[in-house]
């Protein structure tokens, strides 16, 4: 589990791909602190298991499965990309963000990007599978960083961020055209599946929670 704050920019130093897998070597510092083998730490948004680790060179290696190729952005690093990365959050530890998995839903494109004074606004056009759990001032990970919605369309989600994220972040390396990593809320999906539970044989069950139940209680 991550908070989508991003705690440095890394380098990929080296990635060696199979037919259907990669695995990947990323330059870090901060990362490496405390880090050892089996440790999950979040690239560009996707939590990754260290599986080598080098002093020497202060690096870290992880695999990369074919269903994280087919379904995020990873698939297109090469030699010198610059990654968002984050260590796993530590419970005593402050919770700035919001829930991360570190599991991407997919992959969206910026279709703009745009000064406002001291802000910059990044406009990403996504599918509607993803798009249905993206809401006005809820939280979304764009890259592996927490975000805070500003404008939703039926195509597309607007963000507006400081200059300190936008430096801080491989955001400030972003044009128009380039793909992102997005992950919703989870919470979202969670009360999506169980406002359509079925029952063993893939039966639809009838649900007493509705849309007049909530509002009678006013939620």
């Amino acid at each position: 589990m991550f908070t989508g704050i991003v705690e440095e920019v890394g380098t990929v130093e080296q990635i060696r791909k199979g037919p259907y897998s990669a695995v990947v070597t990323i330059h870090g510092k901060k990362v490496l602190e405390d880090t050892k083998i089996g440790d999950s730490i979040g690239v560009n948004g996707i939590c990754l298991t260290v599986t080598s680790l080098s002093a020497l060179s202060g690096s870290f290696s992880a695999d990369i499965m074919h269903e994280t190729l087919d379904r995020s952005s990873l698939a297109g690093l090469r030699c010198g990309s610059h990654v968002n990365l984050e260590r796993a959050m530590r419970v005593d530890g402050r919770f700035g963000g919001h829930m991360v998995a570190g599991h991407v839903d997919g992959v969206g494109t910026i279709s703009r990007i745009k000064r406002d004074d001291t802000a910059v606004w990044y406009t990403v056009e996504a599918g509607k599978e993803i798009l249905r759990y993206v809401v006005e001032k809820g939280s979304v990970a764009v890259d592996g960083v927490s975000l805070t919605v500003a404008k939703v369309s039926r195509t597309d989600f607007s963000v507006s961020i400081i200059p300190h994220t936008q430096s801080r972040t491989i955001l400030q390396e972003k044009r128009e055209g380039d793909a992102v990593n997005l992950e919703t809320d989870m919470v979202g999906k969670y009360i999506e599946k169980l406002l359509n539970l079925q029952d063993t044989q893939g039966q639809q069950k009838r649900n007493t929670i509705t849309r007049e139940f909530l509002s009678r209680y006013e939620f």
